[in-house]
């Protein structure tokens, strides 16, 4: 296996039509979610785990319990679970990340912890990482939560925060000895990996049910379980996008994907169907086969952000005006993603504009693809969502090792369908 190591990979099409079989990553949601819940239950056989970077950073992490440092590196999903992880398991530790990861705010999280009990503290700034943590020291009151022996823990908690610090107090409220009602303030993001989460915590016999407003996780014993990780459809959408460009007559498989996925990215199938890619579901996975787009329309990405930047990037490319709603946690992710598309569109000849508060339209003007450099922030997305260019022309893409966090063998699966990878 070859591993792009280079500063810049440059990209190019021979012109056929795409087809054949592209493999994808485990899906990195369910993997580290399931390592926290395996963690949990002190057992159980998790097959098909993701081999992206974050996946095999929370194993080595969860793998030493002794550690008094731990660093979730740039890793999102790390760095939240471990912050409910570690105080719950009554650990004390420094946990610390990259200088992206200490912008990150997780300040909600830290205030529902030591509400419930743990004792955290911040090394630098309030409000950020790094954290001091420094055990458990059992379930205090505060204005919003109200314990006896028999009720549930209740706390309030915005629901248009990142669903990362819904999952993260979810899946150690078995676990706590009163159990731990959440009630979502105000409009819910990500809801489909909230039911993910709960989906999991189910399956590793957590007592868990969602009550619309309220979500409830009653005091349960976790079990050891084995679990088979799906493919990853957030990863899936990138093969949807070169469905697309790619010249007439395209088709392609995508093996491992489920009609009944716990993803909130199998949205990609939807949203695709309007942009050219009918899907037919197969025995194990997915068939694509390109289509005619329908038009404009409009799209909420509130429970799938991490798609947004693969359609803008399409629909710029095919011309079909769309606009873009609930976008509001790309300002936070690994970089500013509203930022970085507006910038890098515009190398193309598209624009990303904010006509009024939340709406964000795609609209080109002489879009071309012609040998632009993409710059890709730090970010595996946007790596990945401009890639599919190279269909139209070719295209470098910058510091192509990012693709490391969520799909490694991203670069070799372009080479095996056909492209130019130098």
């Amino acid at each position: 296996m070859r591993t792009i190591i280079n500063s810049s990979v440059q990209l190019s099409w021979s012109g056929n039509p795409l087809r054949g079989t592209a493999h994808l990553p485990a899906s990195k949601s369910e993997s580290n979610r399931a390592l926290i819940l395996q963690a949990l239950a002190g057992g159980g056989h998790l097959d098909n785990l993701s081999d992206a970077n974050d996946t095999q950073l929370m194993q080595r992490l969860l793998a030493d319990p002794t550690a008094t440092e731990v660093d979730a590196e740039d890793a999102g999903t790390v760095m939240r679970f471990l912050t409910a992880y570690l105080a719950i398991t009554n650990r004390e530790a420094l946990l610390t990340g990259t200088a992206r990861a200490q912008e990150r705010p997780i300040g909600i999280l830290v205030d529902a912890l030591r509400e419930l009990g743990a004792d955290i503290g911040y090394e630098k700034e309030e409000g950020y990482p790094p954290l001091r943590l420094r055990g458990w020291q059992g379930i205090e009151q505060g204005k919003d939560s109200v314990a006896d022996s028999t009720e549930l823990i209740e706390l309030k908690v915005r629901g248009d925060i990142s669903s990362q610090y819904i999952s993260a107090l979810l899946m150690i409220g078995p676990m706590l000895p009163n159990g731990l009602r959440l009630w979502l303030t105000g409009k819910v993001g990500s809801r489909p990996y909230i039911r993910m989460t709960m989906a999991l915590m189910q399956h590793f016999h957590g007592d868990c049910r969602d009550l619309g407003t309220a979500l409830e996780a009653r005091p349960s014993r976790y079990q050891p379980a084995d679990y088979t990780i799906e493919s990853d459809w957030s990863a899936a959408s990138y093969w949807y996008a070169m469905v697309a460009l790619a010249p007439a007559g395209s088709h392609l498989t995508l093996p491992g994907l489920r009609r009944y996925s716990w993803q909130g990215d199998q949205a990609i199938v939807d949203i695709m169907a309007k942009l050219g890619v009918h899907t037919e579901f197969l025995t194990d996975g997915v068939r694509l086969t390109q289509t005619t787009p329908t038009g404009g329309f409009t799209q909420d990405f509130t429970d799938c952000p991490d798609l947004a930047q693969t359609i803008a990037v399409v629909a710029a490319a095919l011309d079909v005006p769309v606009v873009m709603t609930g976008l509001e946690s790309l300002r936070i992710k690994e970089t500013d993603r509203i930022f970085a598309l507006q910038t890098e569109l515009a190398n193309f000849g598209a624009f990303l504009t904010e006509e009024e508060a939340g709406h964000f339209r795609v609209s080109t003007e002489s879009f071309h693809v012609g040998g632009q450099i993409v710059a890709t922030y730090h970010d595996h997305r946007m790596a990945m969502a401009f890639a599919p260019l190279a269909l139209r022309g070719p295209i470098t893409v910058d510091s192509p090792q990012v693709v490391r966090k969520s799909y490694p063998q991203f670069w070799l699966e372009l080479e095996k369908a056909g492209f130019g990878v130098v």
